[in-house]
């Protein structure tokens, strides 16, 4: 025992004198007003105290400046990591049938080459283009390479039944895979023997406030019971089941309000489907929410509601629990591996407005216990799920 302990010792040690490179389709950018893939900065904040240094390629598509990515995301170097945005080109097909263009692997090795980087360990977010990407390098380079699975189930699923030799590639090629959820494992096992299970975590942002305080800065009243919920406004979120729950709702209860957060095409649609059912009063879409004032949305809120339909995981939940408050979900492949208490929440059917309006009532009348939330949600802090990370990167090989 003394002597597997030592060597992973020795392993960590090592560490200190190595960099490594990570790749992922996006990247905040230095003054986080671009924050998708947000969950991949906050695990590097926990992760770069173990290497000399860390890469970050995150390719962005070329628009001329209509994109907002490519408006905004600049080179730019903090603590020990240095980020890099190489400008690249992606024209698929239908289902990545064939590939018209697509120059990010050589936007990747560009990046490399033009500015001389040297790195010792890859690790991939998500399976394309990065996982991919990342196999190429280790081939080209020499250097192992860790995938992390981040897709919803739907696209998880479609993954799979396109049997893509890119995809395969991808995951046959890494050194190991790191999965999100435990459901997915056996199928990735057919394609490569080392693969692990890793939840994503919370930033330190998120811990328990005074509810009335949280309110208070946020300009919100404190007498009525708040929903929140946050999530790109498409279809997959399920936002309007739960608009839909709270017509329900709202004829049982007249002192609950519900504050919807995000940004996306669904918007224009939602807001039709609250007008309707004359709900202006009682649901609110706020747009894109600032990162430094959700923390303040998770503690000012008696409850967080997840509707949505497929999820790997779902960050949003352990920041609400990180904050003391329940979780009312639907079932959607992620939420059923978090909330695995009614002590922490309650699961619902998917795409049923009925079953979440009651779920909803209850939880709203439930007297919940915020310390076994919060002792819950310690499980997820990105220091423990680091040092999850880095076994896998001793484990497999890597380093």
């Amino acid at each position: 025992m003394s002597g597997m302990l030592n060597t992973k010792s020795n392993s960590l040690e090592s560490l200190k004198n190595k960099t490594l490179l990570i790749l992922t389709p996006s990247y905040a950018n230095e003054d986080e007003s671009f924050i998708a893939e947000m969950f991949v900065k906050h695990q590097i904040a926990e992760i770069k105290q173990y290497f000399k240094k860390i890469i970050v390629i995150a390719p962005v598509l070329r628009s001329f400046g209509y994109l907002k990515k490519d408006r905004l995301c600049k080179d730019y170097t903090y603590d020990n990591v240095e980020v890099y945005y190489p400008r690249c080109i992606y024209i698929p097909t239908f289902r990545m049938s064939r590939i018209l263009i697509d120059n990010r692997l050589r936007g990747a090795e560009r990046c490399i080459e033009d500015h001389r980087l040297n790195f010792d360990l890859i690790h991939a977010h998500f399976t394309w283009p990065s996982g991919y990407i990342g196999v190429r390098l280790k081939e080209k380079y020499g250097k192992p390479v860790i995938t992390t699975i981040h897709e919803n189930g739907n696209w998880f699923d479609q993954e799979l039944e396109m049997n893509h030799a890119l995809i395969n590639t991808a995951w046959s090629g890494a050194n190991a895979l790191i999965r999100v959820n435990r459901k997915d494992i056996p199928v990735l096992q057919r394609h490569n023997t080392c693969v692990y299970t890793i939840p994503n975590g919370f930033s330190p942002a998120f811990h328990p406030l005074d509810t009335a305080v949280a309110r208070e800065r946020l300009g919100l009243p404190g007498g009525p019971k708040i929903i929140f919920t946050l999530g790109n406004l498409i279809k997959r979120k399920g936002f309007n089941y739960l608009i839909g729950a709270m017509q329900q709702v709202c004829d049982h209860r007249d002192d609950v309000f519900c504050f919807i957060g995000g940004a996306g095409p669904e918007r224009e649609r939602l807001q039709g489907q609250i007008d309707r059912l004359h709900l202006g009063e009682r649901v609110k879409l706020l747009g894109s929410v600032p990162g430094d004032t959700l923390p303040l949305w998770m503690n000012a809120c008696d409850i967080f509601v997840l509707p949505s339909l497929s999820e790997s995981f779902g960050v949003v939940q352990i920041e609400a629990l990180a904050c003391g408050k329940p979780v009312v979900s639907a079932r959607n492949r992620g939420s059923e591996e978090i909330i695995t208490s009614d002590a922490y929440g309650l699961l619902v059917e998917p795409s049923n407005s009925g079953d979440l309006a009651d779920k909803i009532l209850v939880a709203l009348n439930h007297e919940w216990d915020r310390e076994v939330i919060v002792r819950y949600a310690d499980r997820y802090t990105w220091e423990n799920i680091a040092k999850e990370i880095i076994d896998v990167y001793v484990r497999s090989g890597a380093v």
